[in-house]
């Protein structure tokens, strides 16, 4: 079944240069998602005006999901721009990748009931990262040296559709939310990301876990759905150990619903909307 409309939300975080080339390849996409909302984890004035600027000319909404900024809180910010959408199926990248200009497109084609896609990323180089930086431009190529792992660069429909089903994984593992998607339903019924997650790392893993325990399917996109992960210093991971005990908990006990999740900001976003 085809998604009826999506949702895009943009994780961000002081880096407007970044979300800069992100928004430019939105506004390129061949299939536009109905509304782009950016999930803000507390960034600065930079990042606000960025936004504003682009809110006036943008051909979609654009709306800017912000929280206070009190360490990295990934999970609370997803959920917060997530209880703002409008739409019945989501799509969520990182404000690091950009999109090739048939990102939505794809994303749609392989939605399916009862399922959640995780997409795949390309690794850019810090040399490439820079010149994109310094042209303001986003056009990549399969064949640049600067291209690490070129599979994951080729758009093609046809096997997209082959070789998906065969190569998808059905575990949690190489989970990754910077190119993922999953129908709002599926999500608000495990009460979405888990608030408690602090720090870099497990949120999305523990999500997932959860997505599985509550018999929904993971499929891989391949082939389609390409995103170009700009070069940037790793995150701390101070707080992965107990990021880690939370997933362990949850596999443990097979859990597919946290208490401290969506469920309170879809209450906040209910009552603004009124």
């Amino acid at each position: 079944m085809q998604p009826k409309s999506v949702s895009l939300i943009v994780t961000t975080y002081n880096w407007p240069s970044a979300l800069e080339l992100v928004l430019l390849s939105i506004k390129k996409q061949s299939h536009l998602p109905n509304e782009v909302i950016i999930a803000d984890d507390g960034s600065g004035e930079e990042t606000r005006e960025l936004i504003q600027r682009y809110q006036a000319t943008f051909p979609i909404p654009l709306i800017h999901s912000w929280q206070k900024d009190n360490g990295f809180r990934a999970a609370r910010s997803r959920n917060l721009a997530i209880a703002k959408s409008q739409s019945n199926y989501i799509v969520m990248i990182d404000g690091d990748m950009v999109l090739h200009r048939h990102f939505i497109r794809d994303h749609k084609r392989i939605a399916k009931t009862n399922y959640f896609t995780q997409g795949r990323r390309v690794i850019l180089t810090p040399s490439l990262t820079e010149t994109l930086f310094k042209n303001n431009q986003y056009p990549i190529s399969l064949f640049s040296s600067a291209v690490k792992n070129k599979l994951n660069a080729i758009c093609c429909p046809l096997l997209s559709v082959i070789l998906s089903p065969l190569l998808s994984k059905k575990s949690y593992q190489s989970i990754r939310s910077c190119n993922f998607a999953a129908w709002r339903t599926d999500i608000i019924a495990i009460n979405g990301f888990n608030d408690d997650f602090v720090g870099w790392g497990r949120e999305d893993s523990e999500f997932v876990v959860r997505l599985l325990n509550n018999g929904v399917k993971r499929q891989d996109l391949r082939f389609g759905g390409i995103a170009y992960h700009l070069y940037h210093n790793e995150n701390t991971r101070k707080n992965l150990e107990d990021n880690d005990k939370r997933l362990e908990l949850a596999i443990k006990n097979k859990e597919h619903y946290c208490q401290n999740g969506i469920t309170q900001h879809l209450a906040d976003a209910e009552v603004k909307h009124d």
